[in-house]
């Protein structure tokens, strides 16, 4: 028979071995409103066993890993290129340059500068003809109503009546132009010229790691060679032949994208230079024909009557 316990009177455990000894401990224990312990070794205890891993718990693993090592890539890059253009902006550091390449893609960004310029007058020109066509529109009315109630005077406001609405119509066609003009300088600044202008941020991104992998590669070669340094330089000229290509690669695009983009401007401004010079002189000559011709010639069609506000102005 194996020892029993149970809680003494004044709280301690009581161990006995005799048969009348456990009964009595059993009694004990109930009359005091304690479960019985049991022989001692007997008590079961919980078993802790380990799952093993899951082929979800190995996909797990394995992107964790993955986004580390894009993390650790990512910050390695971020330090060299971090230190290459600090070294640039000190003058410690080299920096690869293409001066024919350079010049351009200053010209573009100069260039794009004086169009923005131009596109905000064309806006501000638009508005105020668009402002001055609802007055001349509202003072049409105002004499031909004037006309009306003014026997003495109907002839006088009759003709300046017309001559307003006149106005009025030679302006809405005139106006139809400028739109047209503005929608243009509009389409070349903000999506070709800035597609362009992606292109060089990639390029110059490239440049800076291009030149702080070859940095990289220079200061090992000028090291010590041995073992731990040789799979090192193999490595980081692995690296920067990579980077080199990249590089190559958009530089050759940019070259590509400007000078396409510089046919492209040609083109386009010669035709809205055109239309912009033969529009506003006829409109000021007063002459509706070549104003309405003009327009047929460019295929510039018209706002419907009604319209409130030029298309430009509703899509902003």
């Amino acid at each position: 028979m194996k020892p029993a316990l149970c809680l003494g009177a004044m709280g301690a455990l009581v161990m006995d071995s005799s048969p009348q000894g456990h009964r009595c401990v059993c009694l004990c224990l109930r009359k005091a409103g304690v479960r019985e312990l049991g022989p001692l070794g007997s008590g079961r205890h919980q078993s802790h066993s380990t799952t093993p891993a899951g082929p979800g718990d190995e996909v797990a693993r394995g992107i964790a890993g993955e986004k580390f090592d894009i993390v650790k890539k990512w910050g390695i890059n971020t330090y060299k290129c971090t230190k290459q253009l600090l070294s640039e902006r000190f003058g410690r550091g080299s920096r690869t340059v293409d001066l024919e390449l350079e010049l351009q893609i200053e010209l573009l960004r100069e260039t794009k500068r004086k169009y923005e310029s131009v596109l905000q007058l064309g806006r501000a020109l638009t508005a105020h003809l668009y402002s001055l066509l609802q007055t001349q529109h509202a003072l049409g009315d105002a004499f031909a109503d004037l006309s009306q109630k003014s026997p003495e005077l109907q002839e006088e406001f009759g003709y300046n009546a017309e001559t307003q609405k006149l106005l009025c119509k030679n302006g809405e066609t005139l106006l139809g132009a400028v739109n047209f003009f503005v929608s243009s300088i509009n389409t070349l600044v903000t999506k070709t010229m800035e597609d362009t202008l992606m292109t060089v941020k990639q390029y110059e991104a490239a440049r800076l790691e291009y030149d702080a992998y070859r940095t990289d590669l220079e200061e090992l070669s000028l090291g010590p060679r041995d073992a731990g340094t040789r799979g090192r330089l193999e490595s980081a000229q692995a690296t920067f032949q990579a980077h080199r290509d990249k590089y190559e690669k958009l530089r050759g695009d940019v070259a590509i994208k400007l000078k396409f983009l510089e046919e492209n401007k040609i083109k386009v401004m010669h035709k809205q230079l055109l239309l912009f010079h033969n529009a506003v002189s006829a409109y000021f000559a007063g002459n509706q024909k070549q104003l309405e011709q003009t327009l047929q010639q460019f295929n510039i069609k018209l706002r419907p009557p009604g319209a409130e506000k030029p298309s430009w102005l509703e899509e902003q």
